[in-house]
């Protein structure tokens, strides 16, 4: 049955008088409650005839009781001894006699008076509740599938009964609310599952079902799981409030998560096919004359998007002068806007390329190499990270065309990123990309380099990485973020946003 959800919230508000008789625990006691419910069908009925034409569906509930009970009946104990018999009837006296009630309220006098004075004979709340429970308990003893119940077709049992989206939603509800997620998700999943099926909504459709679904998975830890059934809620319903905020935090529980396994080395997304295609080649940026006679060792790390390695691309004497010229500097690292976060736990400092000849030999080889204009890049940022040390996932570049952190630059967004470890890591350390599960290990002495932004100069949102927390080991690296003015013409053909 389908009412307004205003006379569903003052359901919800009604208040029964009548105390618990514990109905559900004995069928010898349910049996009355058949004969009760029959009077109350004819009672309906007589009310039906006088306003038929404004109560077509509650005709139809009626019949199908109608329909029902004749045969309950004359066997209820067999008819209450099928379990999904007895939980529906403890479901339809507790909730949707209720319903009816609020419908037909002030109309019909002779129907109301009939059931204000059954109503205090009925089960109440906790005995449908009772009776789901008790569907649960059998579900786990004999092991049965949650479509076998609610098809109704039992071992041992010669009747057919089954539950509706609404029953399986209200038993999924009732574990929900005793935080029992896991037969909560069952029968959520079997309602839903009815609905796909083309069943005729009733109360509930398929956005309540998915919502409550969504929790009932993340609670269990299912935490991408909970993030589909929400993205599928919101296709149905975008401007669930709710379910807009909770998708905000699951998309960042899943990358929270892949962050920490690809830290451990786990779910890592290069398959071999792939990797197959990865090479390592001495490379001289189209006969550089710096490079003709002796080319730089490049490998390949990942190929969507590009990602390289460029090997001895710094001596160990350059480093350390980076380093000895970065130490007094040395401060708790900001981001952009000059602003302290927990997320970034290390110390950096930035060097300008005139402060020594080294820095303007590392700053003349990065352009050489990556054949890009340095001249609007920013200044060397040198970084140490400790014990732990990390920096949680995010863009180098400014999402959504945001260019106030780099405004005072004047220099547009930040199209590519040259990252130089100058120390090794014994544990731990890894720069990781979480959208696309890759993860890049630091080696001292190398340089890993990809372009943060499209050909269109739209961000590539793959390039989403974090510096994994630092497990043994002092972590040295430096970074220089080479922005796009001046580059228009000098970007990667072949960087469209379909590679």
């Amino acid at each position: 049955m389908m009412f307004c959800r205003c006379c569903f919230v003052l359901i919800l508000l009604f208040t029964w008088s009548s105390a618990h008789n514990d109905f559900f625990t004995s069928i010898g006691q349910m049996t009355k409650l058949l004969f009760m419910e029959k009077d109350l069908v004819s009672s309906l009925k007589d009310y039906i005839r006088a306003e038929e034409h404004k109560l077509e569906q509650i005709k139809k509930w009626a019949d199908r009781l109608d329909v029902l009970l004749p045969d309950a009946t004359q066997d209820p104990e067999g008819f209450l001894g099928h379990p999904v018999n007895a939980f529906k009837l403890m479901r339809r006296l507790n909730t949707e006699w209720r319903e009816l009630e609020s419908l037909v309220h002030r109309k019909n006098k002779s129907f109301i008076s009939n059931l204000t004075n059954q109503r205090k004979k009925f089960p109440n709340k906790n005995d449908q509740t009772g009776a789901a429970k008790a569907l649960m308990r059998l579900q786990d003893t004999y092991q049965l599938d949650t479509n076998i119940i609610s098809t109704g077709e039992l071992p041992g049992s010669s009747s057919v009964a089954s539950l509706t989206v609404d029953d399986c939603f209200d038993v999924g509800k009732v574990a929900y609310l005793e935080a029992d997620y896991y037969h909560a998700e069952l029968w959520l999943v079997q309602a839903l599952k009815q609905l796909d099926q083309g069943e005729t909504p009733g109360l509930v459709d398929a956005v309540t079902v998915l919502y409550y679904l969504s929790s009932s998975v993340n609670k269990q830890g299912e935490v991408e799981r909970a993030l589909n059934f929400t993205k599928r809620l919101l296709e149905l319903d975008p401007t669930h409030q709710r379910a807009s905020g909770n998708l905000k935090l699951l998309e960042n529980l899943v990358e929270k998560r892949k962050y920490k396994q690809l830290c451990r080395g786990e779910g890592i997304l290069m398959t071999p096919r792939r990797q197959s295609s990865l090479f390592c080649r001495y490379y001289d940026n189209n006969r550089h004359p710096r490079y003709v006679i002796g080319p730089v060792r490049q490998e390949d790390e990942w190929d969507h998007p590009r990602i390289v390695r460029y090997h001895n691309i710094v001596s160990d004497k350059e480093m350390e002068k980076v380093k000895e010229l970065a130490k007094p500097r040395l401060h708790r690292s900001q981001v952009a806007g000059r602003k302290t976060i927990p997320d970034r736990i290390s110390q950096s400092a930035f060097l300008r390329a005139y402060e020594d000849p080294v820095l303007d030999k590392i700053d003349q080889r990065i352009e050489d190499i990556t054949g890009l204009d340095i001249t609007t890049a920013e200044d060397l940022q040198v970084a140490n990270y400790g014990i732990g040390g990390q920096y949680k996932p995010h863009f180098d570049f400014e999402v959504n065309g945001e260019l106030d952190a780099f405004k005072e630059l004047g220099s547009g967004n930040r199209i590519a990123t040259w990252l130089l470890y100058m120390s090794d890591v014994p544990a731990g350390g890894a720069t990781v990309f979480t959208n696309i599960g890759a993860a890049v290990r630091p080696i001292k002495g190398t340089a890993v380099f990809w372009y943060n932004l499209y050909s269109s100069g739209k961000g590539d949102n793959r390039t989403r990485h974090a510096a994994c927390p630092v497990l043994v080991g002092s972590k040295w690296v430096s970074a220089k973020w080479i922005h796009e003015r001046g580059q228009e013409f000098r970007r990667r053909c072949g960087l469209q946003e379909t590679d």
